[in-house]
């Protein structure tokens, strides 16, 4: 068995490293030809990317000689990319990302020059640097999903594991509070609020956070219920240990890891639902970028023409959700053996 495999591995490396070439070879091709109609050109580019992967996959078999997840791997490579280029943003040598009024000495509109070029990614409308702006987006929109799942993980994480520990009176309040966020729309609320609170950073973070809180109350809740009826709560209980011993030395342990597996798959969402607030207008106000009004620059003809201005954050926008989503499925397998069942 050992020689059989020692013998797939030159198998798996020249066939990975084939289909690697060929893939990124395809893919190359299609992001620079101009033959091709342009959804013939994404079809084709996504196809080389694919192929690309499953090459890589292959490589990666063949030098470890067991499967390797390579798509969480790339994942989390793009997570740790994008989260240090939004945090190292203003010492980075980038372009003008929001000074209109600079911009105007900028040509409007220019193409991608690639690397080396003083506008990589191309301009906008008011010839701002769309990779500089890419940059800068991702460290708003980040900012603001970090900040409403933080909020949103400690008020309904502690809410959840009060309502679940004292049961009773305060558990069906805090049933009938989250029952009815939840019967609200997202979009609904998230628009009504929009339009009460002024567009800043704090305000869109508060205003997403509350699509948090119910899920983190009911997780919550939930594992608490469970912890609570554990041998070794009792015993505590027993020994004369109180109600707030109880809930941080014994529950909180218990409860904190599956609502963590959730804030990470929440971050995903909550990008998202920043972007959407971003791109109906009613979120961070131009000239200030995120993906969500980079995304609405295109509006109006403009991404038949210039379709840079929305691949550019729509990718960066997609990477990082599916990211996230990788982590966060990671997340609830090794924390929430329950959730992981589903």
């Amino acid at each position: 068995m050992a020689v059989r495999r020692r013998d797939t591995r030159p198998v798996l490396l020249l066939t990975g490293a084939l289909l690697l070439a060929l893939g990124l070879a395809v893919a190359g091709w299609a992001a620079g030809t101009t033959v091709l109609v342009t959804l013939v050109r994404m079809l084709v580019l996504v196809a080389g990317i694919l192929a690309a992967i499953a090459g890589l996959g292959r490589v990666a078999r063949g030098v470890r000689g067991k499967p390797v997840d390579v798509v969480f791997w790339l994942g989390m490579t793009w997570l740790v990319l994008i989260l240090g280029a939004a945090a190292l943003a203003p010492l980075l040598p980038l372009g003008n990302a929001d000074d209109s009024v600079a911009g105007l000495t900028s040509p409007i509109f220019a193409a991608p020059g690639g690397i080396g070029a003083e506008h990589p990614l191309g301009t906008n409308n008011y010839g701002l640097d769309v990779l500089a702006r890419a940059v800068f987006g991702a460290r708003t929109s980040i900012l603001v999903a970090l900040m409403a799942v933080l909020i949103g993980t400690t008020v309904g994480g502690l809410v959840g594991m009060v309502s679940g520990f004292v049961r009773g009176t305060t558990d069906r309040i805090v049933g009938i509070l989250s029952n009815a966020l939840l019967a609200v729309p997202p979009l609904i609320l998230l628009i009504a609020l929009g339009t009460v609170l002024d567009p800043s950073i704090r305000s869109i973070a508060f205003a997403l956070s509350l699509l948090t809180i119910p899920s983190m109350v009911r997780l919550a809740r939930a594992n608490t219920i469970t912890v609570a009826e554990r041998e070794f709560v009792l015993a505590a209980r027993a020994l004369g240990a109180g109600r707030v011993r109880l809930l941080l030395r014994e529950v909180l342990p218990n409860v904190v890891l599956p609502v963590l597996s959730l804030a990470v798959v929440m971050i995903s969402v909550l990008v998202v639902a920043e972007a959407s607030l971003s791109f109906l207008g009613i979120g961070i106000e131009q000239p200030a970028p995120t993906w969500g009004n980079m995304i609405a620059e295109g509006q109006g003809g403009v991404m038949e023409d210039h379709p840079y201005i929305v691949v550019v954050p729509g990718i960066c926008l997609f990477l990082t959700v599916f990211s996230f989503n990788l982590l966060g499925e990671k997340a609830q397998k090794r924390w929430d053996p329950r959730a992981a069942k589903l």
